[in-house]
């Protein structure tokens, strides 16, 4: 069976967000535009199009991104809804060719292509040596002992 066999011109997945600080220009280059970022909505788009056609991958396979070519049109401010929709319109041997677009309400704010490839995801990882980070904090240890229990980082956009 080959990897794509279950996947189909035409499928779609919309990934649908509310622009937050954290989403914005200004949250990753001070001094610019409260406004949500471009590479964001390519982040969106990638996310939608993996949606498409992930529950029809075998088992032990993903998609990773490998290609983009979008516009972004225009701007849209923290506080708006984003959806980004992918609709896949070619499929070659180990990869999907997406057409993407991103929508604040009716307005279109960007647009293109995305294609993703094809891996197992072990052997991907082991190909390129990705070691996966594991933390265990044993809590009968002294050093351990004032804290309550696991913490967590705030959200980015909790803290500006």
């Amino acid at each position: 069976m080959d990897t794509l066999d279950n996947v189909t011109i035409g499928m779609t997945a919309t990934k649908a967000v509310r622009v937050s600080y954290a989403m914005t220009v200004d949250h990753f280059v001070a001094n610019m535009p409260q406004v949500y970022a471009t590479p964001m909505m390519i982040l969106h788009m990638e996310m939608a199009s993996g949606s498409a056609i992930a529950s029809h991958l075998p088992e032990g396979f993903v998609s990773v991104g490998m290609d983009v070519k979008v516009r972004h049109l225009a701007a849209t401010p923290e506080g708006r809804t984003v959806r980004a929709i992918a609709r896949v319109i070619q499929i070659d041997g180990k990869s999907v060719l997406f057409e993407v677009e991103a929508w604040d309400g009716d307005r279109k704010i960007g647009d293109g292509t995305h294609r993703r490839g094809i891996v197992n995801f072990v052997e991907f990882e082991k190909r390129f040596g990705v070691k996966r980070l594991t933390m265990s904090l044993d809590w009968s240890n002294p050093d351990n002992a004032s804290r309550s229990g696991p913490r967590s980082l705030p959200h980015p956009a909790t803290t500006r």
